[in-house]
């Protein structure tokens, strides 16, 4: 009798294991090896009143932090390591973004160097009550990957599997000897008070509030502080308001810290007939007035605001 019910027990116990019954011995086991680290990362949150310019949009400033922030996060994601910017290339803003917008960021790794992580950033958004979301722009961005004493660490590298990530690796490569001929013209470059082109300088003090917690200030709080120097000088120039459009690249070269006076400024460098064209260029200091690092220039393109033509800008 004994012997019949223990035969019972087991085949009730392997008819539940077959049939996906839920078997808590089984439930308690680890899941092992981990999980690879995702290529890619998505960020989804509706704009909020806060999140816009005095025009009623988002401006490129924002939205430059908005990529900056998804993109640091594939980058760390991929590394596990605390990751700076280097270098954010093309960016268009094809359409603007308004209070209530459902917005997308969507940051996939498309190519890894030594220490370097190229990721490419879509940011989509859509009406929060028709739910058709549409690109609004893209813009390729570069991490490196730092170890505990901030030196460049090695990256794991990454392989592409389908079409897509081959052709969007391709493109980074591509890409690699144009950004080099574009930081060489950077560095080339001369700043000094003399001619007659508008400019508009911005000093800044680096607050603990603007510092992530690495103790650095981020790219995109940066970035937003060169949009707003630039349309601060567009705005005096053309007197209206003006908003991003395109930018053509920014390099970064040394991290500010708490503390570091911030000079912002920016230059008029070519005028269309419905765009400003100027460049901005980033000095840090500290509070005694010594120079520290010139850290950034970007190209950028402004265009006076008209919601009617907004989309037909590029010239």
């Amino acid at each position: 009798m004994q012997s019949t019910q223990q035969e019972t027990h087991q085949r009730t116990r392997r008819e539940s294991v077959a049939g996906n019954v839920q078997n808590p011995v089984q439930d308690s086991k680890p899941s092992w090896p981990p999980k690879a680290p995702s290529h890619e990362t998505i960020h989804r949150f509706c704009v909020k009143p806060a999140d816009v310019g005095i025009v009623g949009v988002v401006d490129g400033g924002t939205l430059l932090e908005w990529i900056d922030k998804v993109a640091y996060a594939a980058a760390a994601q991929w590394s596990g390591r605390y990751c700076v910017t280097a270098y954010v290339g093309n960016f268009h803003l094809d359409r603007p973004i308004s209070v209530g917008a459902l917005v997308e960021l969507h940051a996939t790794l498309v190519y890894t160097g030594r220490c370097s992580m190229h990721i490419l950033v879509t940011v989509y958004s859509s009406d929060s009550t028709r739910g058709n979301a549409v690109q609004t722009s893209q813009c390729p961005i570069i991490f490196v990957a730092l170890d505990d004493t901030g030196n460049p660490v090695e990256v794991p590298p990454w392989t592409p599997i389908t079409m897509l990530e081959l052709q969007r690796q391709r493109q980074a490569r591509v890409r690699i000897p144009m950004r080099t001929r574009i930081e060489g013209a950077m560095a080339a470059e001369c700043y000094t008070d003399e001619g007659t082109a508008p400019s508009a300088t911005l000093c800044l003090l680096a607050a603990p509030t603007d510092v992530n917690w690495s103790g650095k200030v981020g790219g995109g709080r940066v970035m937003r502080w060169m949009d707003e120097a630039a349309s601060v000088c567009g705005a005096d120039w053309t007197g209206a308001q003006v908003i991003t459009s395109y930018i053509a690249g920014i390099r970064f070269y040394r991290p500010i810290n708490i503390g570091h006076v911030i000079d912002l400024t920016a230059r008029i460098l070519h005028t269309g007939p419905r765009s400003i064209h100027a460049s901005i260029h980033v000095t840090t200091r500290d509070t005694d007035g010594v120079l520290i690092e010139s850290m950034v220039f970007v190209g950028v393109w402004f265009p006076r605001w008209d919601r009617s033509r907004f989309a037909a800008l590029v010239e």
